[in-house]
C-alpha cells in the first residue's frame, strides 16, 4: 500500500480499473442495446427465446418445403416433356399410316396391272404348242418362286415380344419392354428356315409372302419383309400336311431353340394346325432379259401345214434360195 499523503502510481491505478470493469464498455452498451430492443412494443419475433428454441425445427421445415416445391417443378415439366413426346408419336403415326395407305393403293393397282399382264401373256401362249409348254414350265416355275397365291391346310405359328413387367415411365406412362424379350430377325429367320426343313410348300409373314428373293432383316426397331415393315405379333402360315409339318417343324433345333425364349425372356411363341390357309402371292421379280420362243408350233397353226411339221422360225434365214 501506498503511504497516506503519497500519489499513486500510473501502473496501479490501470490495474485497480482493470480489475474493477471486468466488461468492456462497447460490449456492454452493445447488450444493454439489445436488451431494450428486446423489450421494446412491437419487437420482431426473431429476437424472441421462442424463435431461438425452435430455430432448428423451422430451417427443417423450410428446406423440407423448397424441396417439394422444386419436386412439383420438375415433375410439371417431365410431365409437359412426356405430353410434347407424345404428340410428336402421335403425329408421326399418322404419317406412317398416310404413306401406308398411299403405298398399299399402289400395290394393289400394281397388282392388278400384273394380273393384266399375266391374263394377256396367257392368251397369247396359249396360240401354240410351244407356248402352251412355256405356259407349263412358267407356271411352274411361279409356284416354286410363291408368286402366285395357294390355299390349302397347313400351320399357323405366332411370335410376340414379351409383355413389358411393369410401367417403365411413371410420367409418360409408356410400356417398355426388355431387349432380350423383343423378337429379333434373326429369330424371324430361324422359324422360316425350320418350316422350309420340315416340308412346308408356301410360307408368308403377316400377309407377306416368303419368295426366291425375300429378305427379312432389321431396320432399326421395325422388321422388314420384302421391304415391307411388318410389326408384333409376327403370325408365320406355312401350307402343308398340318400333322407332319408340325411334328417335324417341332422336332427341329431351331424350334427347341426358339421355345427356349418363352421361359427365358418371356417371348410369346405358339404353334397350332389350321384346316384352310390362303396365302397371297409374293412380289414378282423385275424381269431384266428373256429369250424368244420356238416359232415351229405357232407356224404349223397359222399356215395349216399339220401337226409335226418342222417349220424355220421367222428370225432363221438363208441366203440364195
Amino acid at each position: 500500500m501506498t503511504a497516506p499523503g503519497r500519489q499513486r502510481s500510473l501502473g496501479a491505478s490501470l490495474l485497480d480499473q482493470v480489475l474493477a470493469e471486468t466488461l468492456d464498455p462497447a460490449y456492454a452498451q452493445a447488450a444493454a442495446d439489445r436488451a431494450a430492443r428486446a423489450s421494446a412494443p412491437g419487437a420482431p419475433v426473431g429476437g424472441s427465446p421462442w424463435l431461438r428454441r425452435h430455430r432448428g425445427q423451422l430451417l427443417v421445415a423450410l428446406t423440407l418445403l423448397i424441396a417439394g416445391l422444386l419436386a412439383s417443378v420438375t415433375y410439371r415439366e417431365a410431365a409437359a416433356g412426356a405430353q410434347g413426346r407424345e404428340q410428336a408419336r402421335e403425329a408421326l403415326r399418322a404419317d406412317i399410316a398416310a404413306e401406308s395407305e398411299t403405298s398399299d393403293a399402289l400395290v394393289a393397282q400394281l397388282e392388278e396391272l400384273t394380273a393384266e399382264v399375266a391374263r394377256t401373256r396367257e392368251r397369247a401362249l396359249e396360240a401354240s404348242s410351244t407356248g402352251q409348254r412355256a405356259l407349263e414350265a412358267l407356271a411352274e416355275a411361279e409356284q416354286g418362286a410363291g408368286t402366285v397365291a395357294v390355299s390349302g391346310p397347313g400351320m399357323r405359328v405366332t411370335m410376340d415380344n414379351a409383355p413389358p413387367e411393369a410401367d417403365s415411365d411413371p410420367v409418360g406412362g409408356s410400356e417398355e419392354v426388355a431387349q432380350p424379350g423383343i423378337v429379333q430377325d434373326n429369330d424371324l429367320r430361324l422359324l422360316l428356315n425350320a418350316l422350309w426343313a420340315s416340308g412346308a410348300e408356301a410360307i408368308a409373314i403377316n400377309g407377306q409372302r416368303i419368295g426366291a428373293t425375300t429378305t427379312v432383316r432389321q431396320a432399326g426397331d421395325a422388321i422388314l419383309v420384302n421391304l415391307r415393315p411388318i410389326a408384333a405379333p409376327y403370325e408365320v402360315l406355312a401350307i402343308g400336311d398340318p400333322q407332319d409339318l408340325q411334328n417335324a417343324f417341332l422336332g427341329t433345333p431351331e424350334a427347341r431353340l426358339l421355345g427356349q425364349l418363352t421361359p427365358q425372356y418371356g417371348v410369346v411363341f405358339n404353334v397350332g394346325q389350321v384346316d384352310d390357309l390362303d396365302l397371297p402371292a409374293a412380289t414378282a421379280a423385275e424381269l431384266r432379259s428373256a429369250e424368244p420362243l420356238d416359232q415351229a408350233g405357232a407356224t404349223d397353226q397359222t399356215t395349216g401345214t399339220g401337226a409335226g411339221t418342222d417349220a424355220a422360225t421367222p428370225e432363221t434365214t438363208t441366203d440364195g434360195g
